[in-house]
């Protein structure tokens, strides 16, 4: 994947350039550098990438930046809509993840495949608001938690993780701190865009102890693991 990747750049670096050249030569004629040509430099990456990088979703936002920048070019859209645009076609592109998760991100869909029947599984929502969940004394069996505009705090520290479980942590436009106990792995699957994650529990991986697979996905936010 990683020589078709620079293979395919170099084909549109030497394409572009070599239009250039002959356009400066008079050689070509006028319209094949296109208003907005320049564009492509972040669309046919973002697009390559839909197909070849882990992070899908951070290249299906960048193909839609780059179709929009190539819109305003072609005079079909001004720039000044960006930030009325910008919104809805994040929230879009969640919609899009939501739906398509499985061609997004591979390695996270396999995570949640394997705990698909768990029944003990709670979900936990913060929108314009924050939220605390603490789970000291109590059994945890895995959790989904989104936020929008907001944050939460999801406190481990004390909990009774008898078995191997997920966490399913998405933010936009907010934070998540999530603080994990002693005794037990983490794994992280990252996606993220304009946001990521800050892992400062980076324990080694032990066979022996119960571990806790956090799938994080942040858009414009952050997700603490403490």
């Amino acid at each position: 994947m990683k020589n078709l990747n620079r293979i395919l750049w170099g084909i549109v670096f030497l394409a572009v350039g070599v239009l250039a050249v002959l356009k400066v030569c008079g050689v070509v004629l006028t319209g094949i550098l296109f208003e907005g040509w320049w564009t492509l430099f972040i669309i046919v990456p973002c697009f390559i990438g839909i197909f070849t990088n882990k992070d899908k979703f951070g290249s299906l936002i960048g193909l839609l930046i780059g179709v929009f920048l190539l819109l305003c070019a072609q005079n079909i859209l001004q720039y000044n809509m960006i930030w009325k645009l910008i919104l809805p076609v994040i929230i879009i592109a969640i919609g899009l993840k939501l739906i398509f998760g499985g061609m997004f991100n591979k390695q996270n869909n396999s995570v949640e495949i394997n705990f698909k029947n768990e029944k003990n599984t709670e979900t936990y929502s913060s929108v314009f608001t924050g939220r605390d969940i603490d789970y000291t004394g109590k059994e945890f069996n895995g959790m989904d938690i989104n936020t929008v505009f907001g944050g939460a705090k999801l406190d481990l520290t004390k909990a009774l993780i008898k078995k191997d479980c997920v966490i399913n942590a998405n933010t936009v436009f907010g934070g998540i701190d999530i603080y994990v106990p002693e005794g037990i792995n983490i794994k992280v699957v990252s996606n993220s865009f304009f946001g990521g994650v800050s892992n400062k529990k980076h324990f080694g991986f032990n066979e022996n102890l119960f571990t806790v697979y956090i799938n994080a996905s942040c858009v414009f936010g952050g997700i603490n693991i403490i």
